[in-house]
């Protein structure tokens, strides 16, 4: 799933493509991606882009229309989907309901230029919203503080005032917005923290040690993620990673064999040694340390 850093890349690749030039047509290939239908696709064509954005794990390309009128185009890519720039985008309309992973393409820049949003698998979650303010849209409205807006206090408050799993506070985004499964992973892994800790249980030092690795994981994968092109970002992102999809590989820190815990419908791995004095943790969903 892209999250902080990937998102942050991909408005900056589509910016610098994008802004100052007209949504020449916007192709819907898959209608349940859309989430709103008035205003709809249609009213972005020939609409000036203005800027591109990232809110939490949301894509926005802001636009203004010939008569002042300001919208935006909100994405949010979900666990399988991905933006795939080209500079040559065919100029055949998409025929809805077809095998093809892309489910709405928008030609925006230069004449032939443009993005398709794609997904890959069966779970079709990719969501598109177009709103005269992405504030309106509930899920945008109800994201929590951003991971690298929040100042320490703010974190400690958090901190202090839930009773969640640190790695389940990580991931909800209207705690903490921006942060995912893979980044999760390896703030706790920097923090030297139990992905099942208890988040009041945190003393100060510990505190101090989860914010300063949630800091800097997410600015050290901005910074390696800026200025590349889109269609790296997913290598980057996984040549980035200590202890995320790396079960069963020795950790780079202490040597030890990172581990998995293993959900329904997802994973996540940890060191023993760096994060749980050596335990291991069940690999079952009410996961509590062996004894």
């Amino acid at each position: 799933m892209p999250e902080l850093p990937e998102i942050t890349a991909i408005a900056d690749y589509v910016g610098a493509k994008a802004v100052g030039t007209q949504v020449r047509r916007v192709d819907v290939a898959a209608l349940s991606v859309l989430k709103t239908y008035s205003p709809g696709p249609h009213d972005l064509v020939g609409a000036t882009v203005t800027g591109t954005r990232r809110i939490g794990k949301y894509f926005v390309l802001d636009c203004e229309k010939p008569d002042g009128e300001r919208l935006s185009l909100v994405v949010h890519l979900s666990r399988a989907g991905w933006l795939r720039w080209s500079d040559k985008l065919s100029p055949t309309p998409l025929k809805p309901g077809g095998k093809s992973p892309i489910a709405l393409r928008v030609h925006v820049g230069p004449e032939g230029e443009g993005f398709d949003l794609t997904e890959a698998g069966t779970q079709k979650r990719l969501a598109v919203w177009i709103a005269a303010d992405p504030q309106e849209i509930e899920m945008v409205a109800t994201l929590g503080l951003d991971a690298l807006a929040v100042s320490r206090d703010e974190f400690g408050a958090i901190l202090a005032g839930s009773r969640a799993q640190l790695k389940t506070l990580l991931r909800d985004q209207r705690t903490i917005a921006g942060i995912g499964n893979a980044y999760s992973d390896e703030i706790l892994h920097a923090a030297k923290l139990s992905p099942f800790a208890a988040a009041k249980s945190l003393d100060v030092e510990q505190a101090d040690a989860l914010y300063a690795a949630m800091r800097s994981e997410l600015d050290d994968a901005v910074a390696r993620s800026v200025g590349q092109h889109v269609a790296t970002l997913k290598a980057e992102k996984r040549s980035g990673m200590q202890v995320h999809a790396r079960t069963g590989s020795p950790c780079p820190v202490c040597g030890d064999t990172v581990r998995e815990v293993s959900f329904a419908d997802r994973s996540f791995q940890y060191c023993p040694t760096c994060q749980t004095g050596g335990k291991i943790l069940a690999d079952r969903r009410m996961s509590k340390l062996l004894k």
